[in-house]
């Protein structure tokens, strides 16, 4: 079954270089932005009307979906790739924090002070 566009749990976004990014907020579509799962257990249809005003902005037409046979596994690797990045990243942030901290130890201090980050999930 396609996206399912009535479900409270769908979101769509454009961004400012034209490009849509469709998706579960609950993240129960594995194959987003292509289809919805079967009878998906979180399908709840949207309020008919609940005061809004809607625009007459059309959304783009939906991208063609790969033609691999798995696009699950596509997809988690397009994640994995990701993923591999963020934490590269984290690890050259958190290095050249140190190394700030060895050349200045008074911002260490400083840190000391702060109130922490917010824990991540990750």
């Amino acid at each position: 079954m396609p996206m399912n566009e009535e479900c409270k749990n769908y979101q769509s976004r454009t961004y400012s270089t034209g490009e849509v990014a469709r998706l579960c907020i609950l993240d129960l579509a594995p194959e987003a932005p292509w289809r919805c799962p079967e009878n998906c257990p979180a399908y709840s249809r949207r309020l008919a009307d609940a005061g809004w005003t809607h625009g007459s902005l059309v959304s783009p037409p939906l991208e063609d979906q790969p033609a691999s046979e798995n696009v699950g596994e596509l997809l988690n690797e397009a994640e994995d790739i990701v993923n591999a990045v963020v934490s590269s990243t984290r690890d050259e942030v958190r290095a050249e924090r140190e190394d700030e901290e060895d050349e200045n130890p008074a911002r260490g201090l400083r840190r000391l002070f702060r109130r922490p980050p917010p824990k991540s999930d990750q």
